[in-house]
């Protein structure tokens, strides 16, 4: 079974999980920190490792009118003054090769959107700067076909590997979540992340923009939790509703303490069955 290490954060199957989480994009350096402190006090209290996550630009918007983000330039040094101030490892999504070592030079994590997890120029590019790599599966992709994405992974040299849950489409501006899939995804050996935010999402379901859901994130993370997963990710927001992107199924920052609390209980339990097993 593989071991992702990000610095002093270890992810695996059979760890306690771990927490990714933050605004879906980088709105500004004073959100960003703010939110990343808000969190990591919630996460040292509860004691879960936690990565920071924040999107520089959202490239796969509805719409074209839809608000794509900062740009690369200023969200990475956004993003290294929350490593800096904050002292957690960053996330964040690339979406073109040219972009993987720049980011590389901030992010401990590069993140490949679910569109282009069969990306293999993409996939390549990321690999080969070293840094952990976590990848969406796409909604159009089954479970099973993930071994493929990580095969690629491995062929250009990466080792740091995470698979992540975040939903399959079911019709027309609706996505379901197959809890099948996180153990199939699991035989890969590598760890497993579920997106619990992004799983509730309803695209282009306003037309311009995409809906969501946000009530329903934490009865799938706890369900995930319970089937044994490495990580959860969940997008995180102060006031969603002013958020520019995903606002209705981003996590409210105030109830997050209370769904940490119930996963962190559930995991427990989780993780002693499959040590037993």
């Amino acid at each position: 079974m593989s071991v992702v290490r990000i610095g002093n954060v270890e992810i695996s199957n059979s760890s306690p999980i771990v927490f990714i989480g933050g605004p879906c994009a980088i709105e500004s350096q004073e959100h960003c920190i703010f939110v990343a402190q808000s969190v990591k006090s919630i996460c040292d209290k509860l004691n879960i490792a936690y990565i920071f996550k924040s999107s520089f630009d959202k490239a796969n918007r509805s719409s074209v009118a839809g608000k794509r983000g900062v740009g690369i330039e200023e969200g990475l040094e956004i993003l290294a003054e929350v490593k800096k101030q904050v002292g957690v490892p960053v996330l964040t999504d690339v979406h073109l090769p040219e972009q993987c070592d720049r980011v590389a030079e901030v992010a401990d994590v590069l993140q490949i959107p679910a569109f282009l997890c069969r990306q293999t120029d993409l996939l390549a590019s990321a690999a080969k700067t070293g840094r952990a790599i976590n990848v969406k599966k796409g909604q159009f992709v089954a479970p099973s076909d993930m071994r493929n994405v990580a095969a690629k992974l491995e062929h250009f040299g990466a080792k740091n590997i995470m698979l992540c849950e975040r939903g399959a489409c079911f019709g027309y501006n609706n996505l379901v979540v197959d809890m099948r899939g996180l153990p199939i995804m699991a035989k890969t050996g590598y760890p497993v992340i579920f997106d619990a935010t992004h799983s509730v999402q309803l695209p282009s379901a306003n037309g311009a923009c995409s809906g969501g859901e946000r009530e329903f994130a934490p009865f799938l993370a706890r369900a995930a939790v319970a089937i044994g997963v490495a990580g959860i990710f969940m997008e995180v927001h102060d006031n969603p509703e002013v958020a520019p992107c995903d606002g209705a199924n981003m996590v409210r920052l105030s109830d997050l303490e209370q769904i940490l609390t119930e996963l962190i209980a559930i995991d427990k339990i989780s993780k002693q069955y499959v040590r037993r097993i």
